[in-house]
């Protein structure tokens, strides 16, 4: 009888997209560096309750360095750096993957459309060139402008920046996702299974549903990662330029607009909340850089 017991397990597509990822050193760096982030903006604020204090005991405690009663110091008016921070974060990475979500959704269905039914191609792909051409800070600063006011007095001040900050990212983000698939379902549509499922009369939906989008998610995948840095980014100019959430609302670039005056004298008060965008969006990177070559069949083994 022949030894089974020391065979080799068989291996699987996750476990090779796994080993490969794991085996790059900068997209394990942003795991681990974008997990530490996580767990801290979601677990902090319990962990780290700052004291409650009056008006006039926060006043005397204005724009104190750090200390072991406030690691990160205080700000203008003697809140808790520390905890700004926490409560910060929580709403940056909200705003990025909520707006990548929605930029996701929209660029796939375009690109899908377009990539699929050639009628579609011509119209949806001039759409997409007219919004690369807009200039995307410029636009997002008028839609702000134009809309928050109204959309504040519908669903509040805080909810209103929110949902209109990351549709607006969202709606203007979403061009290089739909340019993506539409070429990867340019080359699957041509491929036997598809040839073999029209021929046998499948529908559209149906033939997209289960052979198109199930092939498209490794570049999507990449796409959404991008595309959360990207929208990090861009509410960190908005709120830098004074033009997104409020100032009792804060993100780590409304932080950085608050301590933009005090730089010279608080240094720190710009720093904490730089590093932290910072961290995020090259951590965000590195794991696009692990999953595409993770997901690429062509480089996996390497």
């Amino acid at each position: 009888m022949t030894d089974t017991s020391a065979a080799p397990k068989p291996s699987s597509p996750l476990r090779d997209v796994w080993a490969q990822f794991r085996s790059h050193k900068g997209a394990m760096f942003g795991l681990i560096t974008l997990s530490v982030l996580i767990i801290a903006v979601l677990i902090g604020p319990y962990l780290w309750v700052p004291e409650k204090l009056s008006v006039a005991q926060a006043i005397k405690l204005k724009n104190q360095g750090p200390s072991l009663r406030f690691p990160l110091g205080t700000d203008q008016l003697g809140r808790d750096m520390l905890a700004r921070m926490l409560l910060a974060g929580r709403i940056s990475l909200a705003v990025g993957l909520v707006a990548m979500g929605i930029a996701i959704v929209f660029g796939t269905l375009i690109g899908v459309l377009a990539g699929y039914f050639r009628r579609l191609d011509g119209p949806l792909m001039r759409l997409t060139d007219m919004f690369l051409a807009l200039p995307l800070v410029p636009l997002l600063l008028v839609m702000v402008m134009l809309f928050r006011d109204r959309i504040a007095g519908i669903i509040g001040p805080e909810m209103g920046a929110f949902t209109l900050i990351v549709f607006a990212i969202g709606i203007t983000s979403w061009m290089a996702t739909a340019r993506i698939v539409r070429g990867e379902v340019l080359t699957l549509k041509e491929r036997e299974y598809v040839l073999a499922a029209r021929s046998i009369g499948a529908r559209p939906n149906r033939i997209i549903l289960r052979h198109i989008l199930p092939n498209v998610i490794s570049p999507v995948m990449v796409a959404a990662t991008l595309g959360v840095a990207e929208a990090i980014i861009t509410e960190s100019v908005l709120s830098f330029l004074g033009l997104g959430f409020p100032p009792d609302f804060p993100t780590w670039g409304r932080l950085l607009y608050d301590g933009l005056q005090y730089m010279q004298v608080y240094p720190e008060r710009v720093v904490w909340p730089g590093v932290a965008i910072s961290l995020t969006v090259l951590s965000v990177n590195y794991i696009g850089d692990g999953l595409r070559d993770a997901l690429d069949p062509r480089i996996r083994g390497r």
